[in-house]
């Protein structure tokens, strides 16, 4: 299993993949905050195979287009920093995804990047809602 997410968060994604496997929800709040340590990348993640390691979550690469993805989470553990060997991707111990991943989607797709601003986050929950 992953080195970087505790084991209650995963044991959160597990069952989250679970429940969209089945039919049973499909618009989680994201679980996890990755982030490169010297970069802009951003991942917020809320489903895993644990067979796979592999994550689905909103995935930001700093270059203006966050999208829907899935990511390997053994590569993201095994990118080092060049000189220094150290990890360069990192949990941020302190997130707390308060919205569906809709939200985060259509907020991180208005600005260019992913947000926790919760007047861009607001902005986006109530667009979605007077859509749907």
């Amino acid at each position: 299993m992953s080195k970087m997410i505790p084991e209650n968060l995963t044991e959160i994604m597990i069952h989250n993949a679970m429940e969209v496997q089945n039919d049973l929800g499909k618009d989680h709040e994201p679980v996890v905050k990755l982030h490169s340590k010297y970069g802009r990348a951003i991942w917020l993640l809320s489903e895993l195979d644990a067979a796979n390691n592999i994550a689905f979550g909103l995935c930001d690469l700093g270059q203006g287009k966050p999208e829907l993805s899935y990511v390997s989470i053994n590569d993201l553990e095994s990118i080092k920093h060049a000189r220094l060997k150290v990890p360069m991707v990192e949990i941020d111990p302190a997130f707390d995804g308060k919205y569906p991943m809709s939200v985060y989607l259509h907020a991180a797709r208005e600005n260019k990047w992913i947000t926790e601003d919760d007047t861009l986050l607001l902005e986006a929950q109530n667009f979605l809602n007077k859509s749907r």
